[in-house]
């Protein structure tokens, strides 16, 4: 198992609770990111938000990117805390929105510039992330002639100009095949390998997906009372390390023994969240 240890604080849910429409949707919600520090490496944190359909990843997703308020408790960024407010972090939406009258350097220098970057510094910032991204030669390919995968790239490449640690992807592995999904997640972990304190969260319900590519998985869903019941509003209900088992940073794991009962496990708490 490859020695890691845990130091500050990235990204924290503090008490986060949601009502809409009479309808409480978060309840209490507490979880926290921290920069994990391998000697010898840069090593970037994957945490995945894992539940069912419909049970409030998507608003809490929305609250960590700044774009909805709670009802109550906060989302701070960073060892110094800050509240987390729009625009703050990258978000790269399930459809992955581009302009479509812009090409793909287009796209990147509206990111850019919106950092406040001149010209000169927004074409080699955009050029860089191009070529690490593995797009050059695409610069002047408008959003409609680029692939799915490519158009995912050009998104998350988008978005990191944006924001220089935290990037929020709502369902990554959505409609790929198994060839572009293995390339999908190689990338991800790639370029959150690339810096010691960028942090992908990633919202998902591809079980499989996400433990492949994540360090930490987050399971969210609803409590139940004494009679079996549900009771209204998501929290987090587990926290699988899966550093700590020996499951992260490895490539082909789905025949590890230990990655087949955690899937087990997981798979059979889905249902009753």
């Amino acid at each position: 198992m490859p020695e890691y240890e845990l130091r500050e604080t990235l990204l924290k849910i503090d008490g986060v609770s949601l009502t809409l429409g009479g309808k409480l949707i978060l309840r209490d919600v507490h979880a926290e990111v921290k920069n994990v520090v391998r000697e010898g490496m840069q090593q970037g944190q994957v945490v995945g938000l894992l539940g069912p359909s419909g049970v409030g990843k998507t608003r809490l997703f929305r609250i960590l990117a700044g774009l909805d308020a709670p009802d109550s408790g906060n989302v701070l960024l960073g060892a110094e805390g800050k509240p987390v407010k729009r625009g703050s972090v990258g978000v790269v939406a399930q459809d992955y929105p581009l302009f479509a009258h812009r090409t793909v350097m287009g796209n990147l220098l509206v990111a850019a510039r919106q950092q406040g970057m001149g010209t000169g510094e927004a074409q080699k910032k955009a050029a860089g992330i191009l070529e690490r991204f593995g797009l050059t030669g695409n610069e002047r390919k408008y959003p409609a002639q680029l692939s799915g995968g490519m158009r995912q790239r050009v998104s998350i490449a988008q978005q990191l100009l944006c924001s220089d640690e935290l990037l929020l992807m709502d369902e990554p592995f959505s409609g790929l095949d198994l060839v572009a999904l293995g390339t999908v997640m190689r990338f991800l972990n790639e370029i959150a390998a690339s810096d010691e304190l960028k942090t992908f969260v990633i919202v998902t319900h591809d079980i499989e997906a996400a433990m492949e590519v994540c360090d930490t998985l987050w399971l969210l869903g609803r409590d139940r009372d004494e009679k079996g019941n549900l009771i209204p509003g998501a929290r987090v209900q587990k926290v699988y390390d899966l550093m700590e088992r020996g499951l992260a940073w490895r490539d082909n794991i789905a025949d590890d023994p230990a990655y087949l009962q955690l899937l087990r496990e997981i798979r059979e708490i889905f249902p009753r969240l």
